[in-house]
């Protein structure tokens, strides 16, 4: 059993949310959390810097006084803003389409394990005694459910789990940023005598579920990968939310297929919405002054002034309100983009944590990236 004190989500919303996650996880080291996160769960862009995490955590070597890393930038930070600098989604498409023996997910994967994971599998996490559990998510398109991945099982809970210790990371982390249609599906063969049942997998009976699994991204049935969070006791719930924003149409088009695509648009915003308004409510103290959790919301489309901080980092701006609205893709970000979504991440953390997390004044947090500054 891991202790249950500290969990955090990372959103998905690709190379975005890598960096926004990034200037998340940079604060977090800081405040000497980052080093006592007990479960830290991932989605899509998200599950890249996680998984990149995971693989160097031992590298971090964190104080065990101030539970601080002096080698965050070194070991985590300057690798993601490199791989950033390249785009995968492009390639990965055009290869993908024109080979007759590989996916367009598959090649995804290959261009992670080239840049970021190299041979690593899940075996180069860390166990629960070394360090947090790291959960990536997908979705099952056959299923049409949640997938956890972890170091020690690939779990559906209609079909049961299947032990996965041998999975490549880069694999893994491709099947959690699947973006649908596109770089979607990603497909996984297995032994179907190999996955055991579990209390409600009333799938598990038909074997056609445990050969093949045909996954896409994890944020098609949760992009804040909360379940594993606010769902099983943690006593403090941190998430950083780096979703897409919704996009008012004044003139949405007639035509059927614009529909549809509507449609799914504002269900998925839906979904969305009633996840984060049930995390916010469960900060909230009852009548009797008892919450079901403490912790904090770091949301990119957050306004930095509704924290009330007289010496937050920055005021609301047209620099930070801009920052929502960075393509979705794994294309490459320019140095500015990628120190303002850092440095963004970073100074809401900072506002959120001082204001709503530690009971007693703590600094303001100095730019990661002081070239782009957003109070600039």
């Amino acid at each position: 059993m891991i202790n249950k004190d500290f969990a955090l989500a990372l959103s998905g919303g690709g190379y975005r949310a890598l960096l926004f996650s990034l200037g998340c996880l940079w604060r977090l080291n800081e405040f000497g959390l980052l080093a006592q996160m007990n479960r830290i769960t991932s989605v899509s862009g998200g599950s890249i810097t996680s998984a990149y995490l995971a693989m160097n955590w031992k590298n971090l070597d964190f104080d065990k006084d101030t539970h601080i890393s002096s080698r965050f930038r070194e070991i985590i930070a300057v690798p993601l803003q490199t791989f950033c600098s390249k785009g995968i989604d492009v390639m990965a498409v055009l290869t993908g389409i024109i080979s007759p023996w590989e996916t367009i997910g598959d090649r995804v994967a290959k261009k992670y394990a080239a840049r970021l994971f190299g041979s690593a599998t899940l075996k180069a996490i860390p166990s629960p005694d070394e360090g947090p559990e790291f959960i990536f998510y997908a979705t099952n398109l056959q299923t049409g459910s949640s997938v956890r991945i972890s170091k020690l099982s690939f779990s559906d809970f209609k079909i049961g789990t299947w032990p996965t210790p041998e999975l490549p990371l880069a694999k893994v982390v491709a099947i959690s940023s699947a973006f649908p249609p596109i770089l979607s599906p990603v497909k996984i063969k297995c032994n179907p005598d190999e996955w055991k049942k579990t209390t409600g997998a009333y799938l598990y009976d038909e074997p056609e579920y445990r050969k093949k699994l045909v996954l896409t991204d994890g944020g098609v049935y949760d992009n804040l990968g909360l379940e594993a969070v606010w769902n099983d006791g943690f006593k403090n719930v941190f998430v950083c939310d780096a979703s897409a924003p919704f996009k008012f149409k004044k003139s949405p088009c007639n035509n059927w297929f614009s529909q549809a695509m509507r449609v799914t648009d504002i269900i998925t915003y839906q979904t969305r919405a009633l996840r984060r308004h049930a995390l916010i409510e469960n900060y909230e103290p009852d009548k009797n002054g008892n919450r079901l959790y403490g912790g904090a919301f770091m949301g990119i489309k957050t306004k930095i002034d509704t924290y009330n901080l007289d010496d937050a980092m920055v005021k609301d701006n047209k620099k930070t309100d801009g920052l929502q609205s960075i393509a979705t893709r794994l294309s490459p970000f320019s140095p500015k983009d990628q120190g303002e979504l850092i440095n963004w991440g970073y100074a809401l953390t900072d506002a959120a944590l001082r204001r709503w997390y530690f009971s007693t004044p703590q600094p303001p947090g100095k730019w990661p990236i002081p070239e782009y500054a957003l109070d600039k």
